[in-house]
Formats: structure tokens, C-alpha cells, sequence
């Protein structure tokens, strides 16, 4: 099959998170080409009407998106994957509205919470909506997020505030907005665990892939425990460093685990995702998870919880690439 890899441009001067999309890029092509694919790279800027133009000279039988931000903006990530739909050109992962849907972190957590699924209660988004509350008195610890950004973007030790009112959560939302993309929101912040559960479509509907958990390693009681910006992309800090994840539990843990793969199914069947995706939790003292954010293309390179979780389940990359093509084939002929 000939196959179009695209992926949005990056620059010499691109940060480490942009630039992990070559990563990304690399170990996708040479999976394909192992299982005997026809394998083509392209780079996706803002000008849609020459990708348009290319992908129409080219005439791909599939498109592997990986295209996560446009002008280094990831509020249009879905811009792509709607010109395929318009060309009638199948292609991998989330359908174009399922990205959407998620890439707003309120308005993923508004599906959610209408599916009866559990996530944390928050405020904003600054600034369209800064002052509503999703529940609660806005006192209490919040996290300020990014409602677009993905990557941990914008996340740090002093991403976590103490509040006492609605107008105090307003008025941080407001001062860190431009740090975050320039739209935010607050998100009630669990003190716990977190995990991060892994989705692949088979032949016979979505698999759960084994649970991860992200363990905060030697890190002092007045340490944040979150996996922010530093934990991801800094290799020489810290968190980076002191944040593994593992995938042996003891018996104790069964229940837990459990629940969490019925509810990452279920996120898959609310939100209509499709190839591949993640669910990240965060489990409170008590035990209660809550999504925090579904993430419907994850980061496929060879070091990311993806990855490793394909490889935690005794299944290759190619596989798993396997799977995500076949998948987009069988969403092709239903017309989807």
C-alpha cells in the first residue's frame, strides 16, 4: 500500500516537544516499510490548499496522521485530519471530530462527564468562560492547564494554586494565560497516583493494553508530584529522570486496575475514537480515579507510554502499526 506519512513542519529552532514528532516520523516509516509498505513523508503547514494540492498529485491509498499542531498553535490540530475528510481520504487514528472534541480539555471534560465518566471538577476556560465553576466554591488546590496545548506545556512546580474563591481562580487563570497558549483552565487538583492506559483497535474492537503507572521518585514532601513540562522533555533535570513507569502491581491493586481498564474502554466508545489512544488518570488517597485527559493520537516514539505498553502486552511496533493501518481501512469502508 502506498501510505503518506504526515506530520506538521519543525524547525531548526522548535523546541524538544515539537521536534519529537520527527521521532515519531522515523519509527513509523521504517515499521511500514518493514511490513512492506510504500512509505512517502510530509511536512503540513497552515497552507492546506498546497498540502491540497500535493496530496492530490501524490494520491495516497492512506494517510498516517501525525500531524499535533499547526504554526506551532495545537488549538488547530484538527485542520488536517477535516481536509482529508473533505478529500474523501481515509487516514489513521482519531476521526477529525474526535480530535477536535478532545484537543478542548473542558469541552472533553463536559463529554465526560455527560458519559457518567469521572474527572476532576474544574473552572474556566479563561477567557471565554473564566468565571464558571463546574462544581464547588473555587476554594481549595487547582492546577492551571492549557485548555489546548498538549505536552505538558506550560506545567511546573508552580502550575498548582491555593484559592479561596472563584474571583482569586479567575484572576490566576487570567495572569497565566499567556504562559499556556493564551486560554487556560483550572482543574481541581488529586493529590495520588497516576496512570496512564493505553488503547489499540484489533479486529475485534479495542484492547486495553497493560496499565502504566508513572512513579515520582525521591521527591521530597514539598515536591509536586505531576509529570510537567521537565519530566517530559528536560533530560537533565530531576523529574525527567525520577519519573519511570512500571507495569508490575501487587494483588492489591487488581480491583484498581480493573477499573480503570473498563473506564479507558468506555472513553473510547464516548468520545468515537478509532487506531489508537491514551487515557490519563490520576487516583485520589482514597482510591477513586479520575480522567484527566484523553488523548485520541498519542505519541508514538520508540521511548513514549505507548510504546511501551505495545511492548508490556508481548506485541512488536510493527504490529501495533499493523493494526492502526487496518484500522483506518475498515473506518475507510464503512465511510466514516
Amino acid at each position: 500500500m502506498n501510505i503518506a506519512i504526515v506530520h506538521n513542519r519543525v524547525d531548526a529552532h522548535d523546541a524538544p516537544d515539537a521536534k519529537d514528532v520527527l521521532q515519531q516520523a522515523e519509527a513509523v516509516t521504517a515499521a511500514l516499510e518493514r511490513l512492506g509498505h510504500r512509505v512517502e513523508r510530509l511536512a503540513c503547514t497552515l497552507d492546506l490548499e498546497a498540502m491540497r494540492a500535493e496530496l492530490t498529485r501524490r494520491q495516497p491509498a492512506l494517510v498516517f496522521n501525525l500531524v499535533e499542531e499547526l504554526a506551532g498553535h495545537g488549538r488547530l490540530i484538527h485542520l488536517f485530519p477535516f481536509l482529508l475528510d473533505a478529500m474523501g481520504i481515509a487516514y489513521t487514528g482519531a476521526p477529525a471530530e474526535a480530535i477536535l472534541l478532545t484537543s478542548h480539555k473542558t469541552m472533553a471534560k463536559e463529554r465526560l462527564r455527560g458519559a457518567g465518566l469521572p474527572t476532576p471538577a474544574w473552572a474556566g476556560p479563561w477567557p471565554e468562560n473564566a468565571a464558571r465553576l463546574s462544581g464547588g466554591s473555587g476554594h481549595g488546590r487547582f492546577i492551571i492547564k492549557s485548555l489546548w496545548e498538549h505536552a505538558s506545556i506550560g506545567l511546573g512546580a508552580d502550575s498548582v494554586v491555593t484559592t479561596a474563591s472563584a474571583a482569586t481562580l479567575a484572576g490566576e487563570m487570567q495572569k497565566r494565560s499567556p504562559m499556556l497558549g493564551g486560554a487556560c483552565f483550572a482543574e481541581e487538583f488529586i493529590d495520588g497516583r497516576e496512570f496512564n492506559l493505553s488503547v489499540l483497535a484489533g479486529p475485534d474492537g479495542p484492547e486495553v493494553l497493560p496499565p502504566a503507572e508513572i512513579l515520582f521518585e525521591d521527591y521530597g514532601p514539598e515536591m509536586l508530584r505531576i509529570v510537567d513540562y521537565r519530566a517530559k522533555w528536560e533530560e537533565d533535570s530531576h523529574a525527567y529522570n525520577h519519573t519511570p513507569r512500571r507495569f508490575d502491581f501487587d494483588a492489591g491493586d487488581n480491583e484498581l486496575l480493573a477499573r480503570l481498564q473498563e473506564i479507558a474502554r468506555r472513553c473510547w466508545d464516548a468520545f468515537g475514537l478509532a487506531g489508537y489512544a491514551r487515557v490519563d488518570f490520576r487516583v485520589d488517597r482514597t482510591g477513586k480515579p479520575y480522567i484527566l485527559e484523553i488523548n485520541a493520537n498519542p505519541c508514538l516514539s520508540p521511548d513514549a507510554g505507548f510504546a511501551a505498553a505495545v511492548d508490556r502486552a508481548g506485541m512488536g511496533f510493527e504490529q501495533a502499526m499493523a493494526r492502526i493501518v487496518a484500522d483506518a481501512g475498515r473506518h475507510a469502508r464503512k465511510g466514516e
